[in-house]
């Protein structure tokens, strides 16, 4: 029994060493050019996905396609997320071209999450996806209006009628109301 739990010892105290060796060596590319090799992008995404759904119970999902809100929630989006995500006839602004991964861009998206998941991630955000979280900065009932709008409305809006509401719910310096 002392031999194994010896071997196991041993073992796992190799594998730490090896991985502080790779750690300390500099050999992982950070740079935001070179993709994830296979492994690290199976374990960041399936990672995100299970750390998301765990967190998805308790959320109570409003009504939605409630114009006022989507109104409210153009405006938002207008203002913090189109020059990442992009928009109708609007392409992602080149802040966003040197992000990893690529912000995904919604307009005329068949992959878009589920409304209660939409809502966490603006709320909380995704760690290594330059995804901020706007929880600390708006109210539950904001991040519900840019879900309502990214979920309901986004997808149906042609470029000109995108840039119709840019017009009517713009200050005259440009920014939303």
């Amino acid at each position: 029994m002392k031999k194994i739990i010896l071997s196991v010892f041993l073992t796992l105290v190799v594998i730490i060493g090896a991985i502080l060796i790779y750690i300390y060596s500099g050999s992982y590319n950070v740079s935001q050019l070179v993709p994830h090799n296979a492994l690290t992008k199976w374990a960041v995404t399936t990672t995100t996905h299970h750390s998301i759904d765990k967190r998805l119970k308790g959320i109570k999902v409003p009504p939605m396609n409630d114009s006022a809100m989507i109104a409210e929630g153009f405006m938002h989006y207008n203002e913090m997320c189109v020059t990442c995500h992009g928009g109708p006839g609007i392409s992602p602004d080149e802040l966003a071209k040197g992000l990893y991964p690529q912000p995904p861009k919604f307009y005329k998206s068949t992959d878009m999450p589920d409304t209660a998941e939409a809502f966490w991630i603006i709320k909380n955000g995704i760690k290594m996806t330059s995804m901020p979280a706007f929880g600390p900065t708006h109210t539950d009932a904001k991040i519900w209006a840019m879900t309502d709008f990214l979920l309901t409305k986004l997808n149906e809006m042609s470029p000109e009628e995108y840039q119709l509401w840019v017009h009517k719910y713009s200050k005259p310096d440009g920014s939303s109301n």
